[in-house]
């Protein structure tokens, strides 16, 4: 996998910890891509190709379940860390694996809908939120990148995030309007799921910003 650099981790990478949280983030950025096209698939009725995203979406969740365990593991130990960084860093960790958290329910939504039949302006709609929420986690990795480097772009690119989690929180109200309109087309059931599937995304989107407000509070500290 290609490596990503994260100046703010890589100046205190003396411990495994570090390396293991450098990786922890990583990986909860791929929940969010894998999500976004297992949507496009469903959306294109391709079903196992959508299938095959989202196992690969679970595998790499399970991956930031372990490295956040670990991480926890070598941060408690506290030897080579001063006690401010390693806090947040752990806060850091937690709210990425809350974010992994929703991208994974969000999936097993898509899963339950299987092959179901869903009308196409819903389903555009959210494949619309999901390369928004792309867009938000991307923006979010490239403000922690910045961090150190330049705390003052980190500020920019975290309030970039929060005008994004906005946009697609516009699009969650617009796809919820939608349910009354294709009422008739959707079984209940089906329509219960769809209804989870759109509130996870928008609960990930709502972690990036999240994340990005604590970002700027670690971004002042530089």
């Amino acid at each position: 996998m290609e490596r990503r650099s994260y100046d703010w981790f890589e100046k205190r990478r003396r411990t495994k910890g570090l390396e293991l949280a450098h990786e922890q983030i990583t990986k909860a950025f791929d929940t969010v891509t894998w999500l976004h096209k297992a949507m496009k698939s469903f959306s294109e009725n391709k079903f196992a190709e959508a299938k095959n995203h989202i196992e690969n979406l679970y595998k790499a969740e399970e991956e930031v379940d372990k490295l956040r365990t670990e991480v926890f593991k070598e941060l408690s130990k506290g030897a080579a860390l001063v006690a401010d960084y390693r806090e947040d860093l752990l806060h850091l960790v937690k709210r990425l694996d809350t974010l992994a958290d929703h991208t994974k329910d969000a999936a097993r939504c898509l899963e339950m809908l299987s092959e179901t039949q869903i009308p196409e302006e819903l389903c555009k709609k959210t494949v619309f939120m999901t390369s928004k929420l792309v867009e938000t986690a991307q923006t979010l990795r490239g403000s922690i990148e910045k961090i150190s480097t330049n705390p003052a772009e980190a500020i920019e690119e975290a309030k970039k995030v929060e005008d994004i989690e906005h946009d697609l929180d516009t699009e969650y109200l617009k796809a919820k309007a939608l349910f009354v309109k294709y009422g008739g087309e959707i079984n209940c059931g089906a329509m219960v799921i769809f209804d989870d599937l759109i509130e996870f995304i928008e609960h990930a989107a709502d972690m990036c910003a999240d994340t990005a407000d604590y970002i700027v509070v670690l971004s002042s500290r530089e």
